[in-house]
This record gives C-alpha cells, structure tokens and sequence, in this order.
C-alpha cells in the first residue's frame, strides 16, 4: 500500500539524507541531475553549489526547479519526498556562511548515516575551485510531497 507521508515526515526525510535529483529546464528541455545537497530547516531551503555550467545557467533562466530525495530499500519499501521552489543564486557572506553550514550539515549526515567520516567536502571543494569559485544556490520550498510503500 502507497501512503501520502505528512509534512512533518517528508521534512525528516530531507533532514536525514544529502543526495537529491533536481529537476530543471534549459532552453525548453527538461533535465534531470544527482546533486548533493543540505535542508536548511531554519529558512525551510535546500543549500547546496556547483560550477558554472549547464545546471546553473538553466536556473538562472528557469528559477522554478524540482527535487526528489528518495530512500529505497526494497521494491516493496520505500519513501520519496519530491519539492517544488524557486533557485536563488548566493553571493558574498551569504554564499560562504551557507556553504559552511552545508559542509557541516553534510558531513553530519553522512557520520549518522553511513558511520564514518569522510573527507569528500574538501574533495569537492578543490575540484570547483580548480574551475573558479562555486556557485552557492538555495532552492526556497514552495511545496513538498511525499509518500511511501511498506510491506
């Protein structure tokens, strides 16, 4: 049986994982792309950043994106939390206190989830900017759904 999940639940979905599908149209195509990302729960906004590029160029034309945060066990269970906002790109002190605090959100995340540390931020972090600074963006949640499968 598929059930709508409430609110309060599609939230603790987004809270716990840091890998999402975000959706986005560019030049009337729609995509479809993993990122990595942290739930702001403060600003009720998903953070996250990437290079200049293809992604970025598409929400800067199209503000309206989607997301998809899903944790699939079996055919038979799982949870899927799709949201719906607006891009808005970061600059200045708020790009890096965001980007502090989703490095540190992610890193938590991952330490809870997976019981390890890694060190895959700072991986990240010399990969972009070896190709110019990141683009920081927010994704402010318009609309969240959610629902789930078990047994």
């Amino acid at each position: 049986m598929i059930v709508d999940l409430k609110e309060k639940e599609c939230l603790k979905l987004l809270n716990e994982n840091y890998i999402g599908h975000l959706g986005f149209i560019s030049k009337s195509v729609p995509y479809v792309v993993p990122i990595t990302y942290y739930y702001d729960a403060d600003h009720h906004s998903i953070i996250s950043y990437s290079g200049e590029g293809h992604k970025i160029e598409g929400m800067r034309e199209n503000p309206m994106v989607s997301m998809v945060v899903d944790e699939i066990k079996t055919v038979n269970q799982w949870r899927s939390v799709s949201i719906m906002g607006e891009f808005e790109e970061l600059s200045s002190i708020d790009a890096k206190y965001l980007l502090h605090k989703f490095s540190e959100g992610v890193k938590q995340n991952i330490l809870r989830k997976e019981k390890e540390s890694h060190k895959f931020i700072s991986e990240f972090s010399s990969k972009i900017s070896a190709h110019g600074n990141p683009i920081v963006y927010r994704i402010k949640i318009a609309e969240i759904t959610g629902k789930y499968r078990k047994g």
